[in-house]
């Protein structure tokens, strides 16, 4: 069960609201390059995230705009910036880190909103029933090489937009010497007896 690798650098999903902000309400929101899930793409602009310790310049907004604003780091980021961010699902910011965001012409202060990625696939309901994942949640990933090893607690995101892709943080890829466009192989956990 072979599955493709996708490394994920710091970035910013913004609202419209907060975006206009942040750039002016005539400013657009416009395309870098496409990423790998349908929809998605890395946008033109980028903004400083501030914690309570340090800063970090030019970090990418990923669009389309969407109904909340989440700011996704590694926990090396969060060491120079000096927050506590958990590991979470995109989306799941109840109790997540407090940041603030910088843009050109306005920031937010946000009392929630920043996360670690969970290390997770991107799959159809088909391409589940093809590697027998129905019903799973979550999963092992075995990464070959020098620095090769097991990447536990893996979740599965099943949905019929998805294309079929591992998503690491900069941290976990550099772990594991991994790159953009590597493979690694999915392992299902075992049932209790």
């Amino acid at each position: 069960m072979k599955v493709p690798i996708g490394v994920s650098a710091r970035h910013v999903h913004l609202t419209k609201e907060h975006f206009e902000i942040l750039f002016g309400k005539d400013e657009k929101l416009g395309v870098l390059r496409n990423l790998t899930q349908p929809g998605e793409f890395a946008s033109d602009k980028t903004v400083t995230i501030k914690g309570d310790k340090g800063s970090i310049d030019n970090v990418r907004i990923v669009g389309p705009f969407r109904t909340y604003t989440q700011v996704e780091i590694s926990k090396t980021d969060s060491y120079k910036l000096g927050v506590n961010p958990p590991i979470r699902k995109s989306g799941d910011l109840e109790g997540s880190s407090p940041i603030t965001i910088v843009g050109p012409k306005g920031e937010i202060k946000l009392n929630k909103g920043c996360i670690l990625a969970t290390r997770h696939i991107h799959m159809t309901p088909e391409d589940a029933k093809r590697l027998n994942l129905e019903g799973e949640t979550k999963v092992k990933v075995l990464i070959d090489g020098i620095k090769g090893g097991i990447l536990h607690n893996v979740i599965l995101r099943v949905e019929e937009n998805y294309k079929y892709e591992l998503h690491l943080d900069l941290d976990d890829a550099n772990a594991f010497l991994v790159n953009q466009g590597d493979v690694g192989t999915i392992i299902k956990y075992e049932k209790n007896i």
